[in-house]
């Protein structure tokens, strides 16, 4: 299968390295369309839409495959092989931060460094974690949106975007919401935070900037501190937002924290 029609890849910029962007859920590439470009000019730059999103082929939606996100990691191992050049450092917005992870569990050595934004390794709490929801909330969740995904998503977008001031930003979160395909929407939400991915993090050597929001619904504080104590080559950065997307929200602040963690790996081609 072609990848770059099965993922409608898309690649610019000029570098010898290469930052690979992957959305989370409900999302596509063009959320990340106010971060990406900053960084063109000293990197090749890789963007994907998970498979059964934005402007994939949602013919290669295999139920079985991505019935946990182990699928999706070995998707992103194929772009990395087939469009990377270089040193790969992963940008991963929210679940795709935990698909990263598993594509660097997968082919260890293959990934430099990431930059984690909004990542969570498990929604849940548990004994001694707090993931910021209960059980009871997540099922909650996942009833509502299986009996009325777009009235959901309607509901939803605006809360996880965060964002007050910026209703724009409210309204193509919703947009991209309710293009989602809403039965791969419905098994990817119920793959995304019914997962625990803790294992798969802790103790991952490969250096990781964390871009944690102050005031994140979907990712509270307590979730990137965890993460910075588990994962021992880790760099935590709170940024002041309020919301789940602050490559979207606060792109500034984003690529500020970016460029000097990256600043190792940049170098024009």
């Amino acid at each position: 299968m072609d990848l770059r029609q099965r993922n409608n890849v898309t690649v610019m910029g000029n570098g010898t390295s290469t930052l690979v962007f992957s959305h989370g859920f409900g999302c596509n590439q063009a959320m990340w369309n106010a971060l990406a470009p900053q960084f063109c000019e000293r990197f090749r730059v890789v963007m994907y839409d998970l498979v059964g999103a934005g402007l994939s082929d949602l013919n290669a939606f295999d139920k079985a495959k991505y019935s946990a996100l182990d699928g999706y990691a070995r998707d992103l191992n194929e772009i990395i092989d087939a469009f990377a050049v270089g040193p790969v450092i992963l940008v991963s917005h929210s679940v795709s931060a935990m698909i990263a992870a598993l594509a660097d569990r997968q082919a260890p050595g293959r990934v430099a460094a990431h930059v984690m934004i909004g990542p969570s390794p498990r929604y849940i709490d548990a004994d001694g974690y707090v993931g910021g929801f209960k059980l009871a909330d997540i099922e909650d969740l996942l009833d509502t949106l299986d009996s009325n995904y777009l009235g959901w998503s309607s509901a939803m977008a605006p809360v996880i975007m965060g964002a007050p001031g910026q209703p724009a930003l409210s309204e193509t979160l919703t947009d991209s919401f309710c293009r989602t395909e809403p039965e791969i929407a419905k098994q990817f939400a119920r793959v995304t935070f019914m997962s625990d991915n803790r294992q798969d993090v802790i103790g991952l050597a490969t250096p990781v900037l964390i871009l944690q929001s102050s005031d994140d619904l979907i990712a509270p504080v307590a979730v990137g501190e965890y993460l910075h104590r588990v994962l021992p080559n880790s760099t935590y950065c709170l940024v002041d937002n309020v919301g789940h997307c602050p490559h979207m929200s606060a792109p500034q602040a984003c690529a500020a924290a970016m460029q000097t963690f990256l600043a190792p790996f940049a170098h024009a081609g």
